[in-house]
């Protein structure tokens, strides 16, 4: 099958959400849910969808899985939008090789962190995406996660990497502003190039000071609110962005504040999706699903934010 890039926009602008991966079992795909979620999401007019990325749990599933995840997802969206597919991996030759299963599949583009085991330096990050850049069939997104790859794209590397054909845009989930400042100055000669949020919570302040869009999390949940924030921010529309970040900001202290440990963001997510009847709440090891307590939490902070009216 032929790269799928013509049909890529440039920049790839809105809400693109980091798609939950349904499961059943450690290396069974939730069919039904995965579809139901799928529908749902879409149904939200977002513009993109992004699976195998963190709230994928991508690093946790088999390279099988990752496999049958991607074909499901792109025969089922059928170029209604574009879908992005994480291909990070410590081994370069498995990045390569997911590139080229998600091209076959249908897929317009793939999304790449930093390989997260060996402390690489910049050169070597940058002599790293030129080398994976020529053996891609696919535009190239990055994706820049340092609090779970212990490695930054610095500001100037991905000011070169803009420069390395095939390399779109860049997702940045650091949470730090003064960063994605320092990247939109240094890349005012790449208008081409999408500059994507990923912390949800900054979402209307990132797109408000020019940023492309949002990877928001909470759109598997609300898609419509993310997206409504989304075209309110590039409006210029302070009052309903108000009101709509306060919204996005209720979703993250309740429904992702629940439980003790770090996963509780994605023991969260994958429990309201399933108090909603959309998809099952089985977690990949090392991680366990929320008990009957914490699950109970989930169900009346989603009445709470209207979530649940007729469930």
């Amino acid at each position: 099958m032929e790269s799928n890039s013509n049909v890529l926009p440039k920049p790839l602008r809105g809400i693109i959400p980091p798609m939950v991966t349904p499961l059943l079992e450690r290396d069974t795909l939730d069919v039904a849910g995965l579809e139901q979620l799928i529908e749902h999401i879409l149904a939200g007019g977002v513009h993109g969808l992004f699976i195998l990325g963190t709230t994928g749990e991508a690093p946790s599933l088999s390279f099988r899985l990752r496999c049958e995840l991607t074909e499901r997802v792109c025969e089922q969206v059928k170029g209604r939008v574009p879908v992005l597919v994480g291909i990070t991996d410590t081994c370069f030759v498995e990045s390569v090789k997911i590139a080229c299963k998600a091209r076959d599949a249908g897929a317009e583009a793939v999304v790449l962190a930093p390989p997260y085991y060996f402390p690489a330096g910049q050169g070597e990050l940058l002599e790293y995406l030129e080398h994976l850049t020529a053996e891609l069939p696919l535009p190239l997104f990055l994706y820049n996660m340092p609090s779970y790859t212990k490695l930054v794209f610095e500001p100037q590397t991905v000011q070169a990497a803009a420069g390395i054909t095939g390399i779109v845009g860049m997702k940045d989930s650091s949470g730090n502003m003064l960063y994605f400042h320092q990247l939109q100055s240094l890349l005012k000669e790449h208008p081409g190039f999408s500059l994507l949020m990923g912390q949800e919570e900054l979402l209307a302040e990132a797109v408000l000071a020019g940023a492309h869009g949002g990877v928001c999390g909470g759109a598997n949940l609300a898609p419509r609110l993310y997206v409504d924030l989304y075209n309110a921010a590039c409006r210029r529309e302070l009052s309903a962005v108000e009101t709509l970040q306060r919204k996005v900001m209720q979703i993250s202290t309740s429904i992702y504040s629940v439980g003790k440990y770090e996963s509780s963001y994605l023991k969260g997510l994958k429990c309201a999706l399933s108090c909603m009847g959309i998809c099952g709440d089985f977690l990949a090891e090392p991680f366990h699903r929320f008990r009957r307590a914490e699950r109970n939490m989930i169900r009346r902070h989603l009445k709470e934010l209207g979530l649940m009216e007729n469930k």
